[in-house]
């Protein structure tokens, strides 16, 4: 076989870096869909979505694809080398690496596991176990000869042969050749196995022609098959040159060879039926092959050396070993090694994929429940404001008409009580003195009185009046503004809202309006000369007259003393004339009551009777002057206080009515404003938490679109990857 022919052994390199590459995407994938979990369970409004199960199961899926990983950039193929002891296991490694590598020698020569390996390096060196130190290769006789071996190392000692890959094309390609003691020196078969055994991928049993199978190897293999499922067992009988001294026997005893290893393969280990255990049995000369290829190596003919007749055959049985043995250990390595994790990592593909599934479909469902509260949460927006924009308008004009009401009524109310405001005053008793001390108590007393009468008779006759009103008014607000308050504030609402109460202030304030009150209880008699002034021209015409007269009495003390009655006047002609004006009409309208007709008859029987009945006429005038004047008492002075702070009050109360109504009016149309802009205010804090509600129902809509989209972009991730390992599988495993 030529050296350069290893294309069989590049499956295994070329599956291992496929394998490697899937495995790398498949841990950035699983490390990115655990990322994905964990960023959903921090988020409080997602965590449902996926749960803490799913989570530590993708955790534990990338630590294995890790530890997978790991252990993929370490797998070689393995080939170990068994038998008894100088049956050639050294010389048939050597004779595939095609140089004097281990140890080899007459007797029993090596002592200890012996694993060559491919390095990129032009020098081979070799590492003992539990030592970093690297040693030159031609000290391997020394360490590992039985002759010679370092006594620190034993029969379960592994000394690794670093081999340059420049040299063997097997060693490029991940290949490693374990040589071992003979299976006949030791006691230590299952510890053996254990160490350098199970991730074997071929067996090799070197047996020697001269003789037979062994119960020794037979043995070893027997427990090999015990701890593996069908191990690929190759038998080497060894030094088949040594049939050429018999050939008369050789093809009988190739026969016997045949048979029983056949049996042993098919029958008692039961690894292969006798068809495939036909493959798997050789007839050799390793040192032969050593020979032949290290003279090619070295260019020198292969006839140089002694040569045994049929070498040529034995020489192609050896090839042909070497090409069905690589076959073999490429289609079980990739098998062995790749096989389960591949398996592995397609189940973790699926159980990544469905957690993405279930992640897609819990957002969706709880994305479609969110949409529906959403649209109500909307509806109900909408509705708020819209029933908010038709009963503001509604509520300002029953409180316009609630308002108005109450202005009338009140108006009316205090129409009434300043009509009756003499009985008020009748209900009014204290001492009444003509003192201006006195008088300004009693005065300060009447007005309390008065005010306090008037707003307590309105307060009876308007108040529970009003206040029902109002209250039924605020009692349809509340109602009709209900609707449009969440629910859980409907139970709150007499905390929200306390209960109204609400006294209408008439501010009547006589004390204000009647300040400037001026009583007159001096006496005036009521045929004196101003009385019959003031009643013939009238109180403002009469003041007039009775000043200018004043000022002119004035000036003629002052020029003489005397009284001059018809002396010249100060006045002007405008007023001169404005005073014979008024005395006219006076007299005029004194004629129409029939005045005028007496004091002309009076004068004309003054005339015919004399001074008698003049002197007659001034006691009876005397007489009247006296009557009214002892009259004139304390009880009088009060009645006539009283006559004329009823005149004068209620004038003043009158003009100020209709602005106790409008304030009434106003105190009650502040209150019923004051309670709707309340529960305006609750109703817009309803829409706005009505639309922070939106608003945090579309982020949460957003988010799971987000984690939906992301899931579905890590499930077609995960088809992509499963696709791949199926691909993989056909390619490498199932054709395997």
């Amino acid at each position: 076989m030529d050296c350069d022919d290893s294309s069989l052994l590049k499956r295994f390199v070329a599956a291992k870096k496929e394998i490697s590459t899937l495995l790398e995407e498949l841990l950035e994938y699983v490390e990115e869909a655990s990322g994905f979990i964990q960023e959903i369970r921090q988020n409080v409004d997602l965590e449902q979505i996926a749960d803490q199960e799913q989570q530590v199961q993708i955790q534990a899926y990338s630590r294995k694809l890790s530890v997978i990983k790991e252990v993929l950039s370490r797998r070689q193929m393995k080939v170990a080398f068994f038998g008894r002891t100088s049956n050639g296991k050294s010389t048939v490694i050597n004779a595939m690496l095609w140089d004097r590598v281990l140890p080899t020698g007459i007797g029993h020569t090596t002592n200890c596991f012996l694993s060559v390996e491919g390095t990129d390096r032009d020098q081979g060196f070799l590492l003992t176990e539990g030592s970093e130190e690297q040693k030159s290769v031609e000290t391997v006789n020394q360490l590992a000869h039985a002759l010679h071996m370092d006594r620190s190392l034993d029969s379960g000692s592994l000394v690794r042969v670093f081999w340059p890959k420049r040299k063997c094309v097997l060693l490029r390609n991940d290949l490693v050749l374990v040589d071992s003691p003979g299976t006949d020196v030791t006691s230590e078969l299952d510890s053996w196995i254990d160490r350098f055994c199970l991730d074997a991928d071929v067996f090799v049993l070197v047996a020697n022609a001269e003789s037979t199978l062994m119960n020794t190897e037979k043995r070893f293999f027997h427990k090999v098959n015990e701890r593996l499922s069908k191990p690929n067992v190759f038998i080497l009988n060894n030094r088949w040159d040594a049939s050429v001294l018999e050939p008369e026997s050789s093809e009988e005893v190739r026969k016997q060879h045949v048979e029983r290893c056949l049996s042993f393969l098919a029958e008692e280990l039961g690894v292969a039926d006798r068809r495939q255990a036909q493959r798997c049995v050789f007839f050799v000369s390793a040192k032969e092959a050593l020979n032949s290829r290290m003279q090619r190596a070295q260019a020198t003919p292969e006839s140089g050396g002694a040569l045994a007749e049929g070498f040529q055959e034995r020489m192609e049985e050896f090839q042909s070993f070497e090409r069905i043995f690589e076959e073999c250990i490429s289609h079980s390595a990739v098998k062995t090694k790749f096989g389960q994790h591949a398996t592995r990592a397609g189940q973790i593909v699926r159980d990544t994929k469905d957690i993405m599934d279930a992640v897609g479909i819990a957002s969706a469902e709880k994305k479609v429940l969110l949409q529906e509260h959403r649209e109500n949460q909307m509806d109900q927006l909408e509705f708020v404001r819209n029933q908010l924009s038709l009963l503001t308008e509604d509520i300002k004009k029953k409180i316009q008409n609630v308002a108005e009401d109450v202005k009338a009524k009140v108006s009316r109310a205090t129409m009434e009580e300043i009509r009756r405001l003499h009985v008020t005053i009748d209900d009014f008793h204290s001492d009444f003195h003509s003192s201006p001390q006195a008088l300004r108590l009693y005065k300060r007393e009447l007005l309390k009185h008065v005010e306090e009468a008037v707003e307590k008779s309105l307060a009876f006759r308007c108040s529970s009046s009003v206040s029902t009103s109002v209250q039924k008014s605020q009692e349809e607000m509340i109602d009709s503004l209900l609707p449009l308050l969440p629910p859980t504030v409907h139970n709150k609402l007499p905390e929200l809202l306390p209960p109204w109460s609400f006294s209408l202030r008439y501010g009547l304030a006589c004390a204000t309006l009647c300040a400037d009150f001026q009583e007159d209880i001096d006496f005036h008699f009521s045929l004196g000369w101003t009385a019959l002034v003031t009643r013939f021209l009238g109180p403002v015409n009469a003041k007039k007259v009775l000043k200018m007269m004043g000022q002119n009495f004035q000036q003629s003390l002052g020029g003489g003393g005397v009284v001059q009655v018809c002396g010249p006047s100060v006045s002007t002609p405008a007023q001169e004339e404005e005073l014979m004006l008024s005395m006219a009409t006076g007299l005029a309208l004194l004629t129409s009551r029939s005045s005028m007709s007496i004091i002309v008859i009076g004068g004309l029987v003054c005339r015919g009777v004399g001074w008698r009945l003049i002197a007659l006429s001034l006691s009876l005038y005397g007489l009247l002057y006296l009557y009214e004047r002892t009259t004139w008492t304390v009880t009088a002075q009060e009645k006539a206080f009283r006559r004329q702070f009823v005149d004068y009050a209620t004038q003043r109360l009158q003009a100020v009515a209709n602005l106790t109504g409008a304030t009434c009016s106003h105190q009650v149309q502040q209150q019923l404003a004051a309670t709707f802009a309340r529960l305006r205010q609750m109703v817009d804090l309803s829409q706005q938490e009505l639309d922070a509600e939106i608003q945090g129902l579309s982020g949460e809509i957003r988010r799971l679109e987000a984690v939906q989209s992301r899931s579905r972009a890590l499930r077609v991730k995960a088809t992509q990857l499963e696709t791949q390992l199926d691909q993989f599988s056909a390619q490498y495993l199932q054709a395997a």
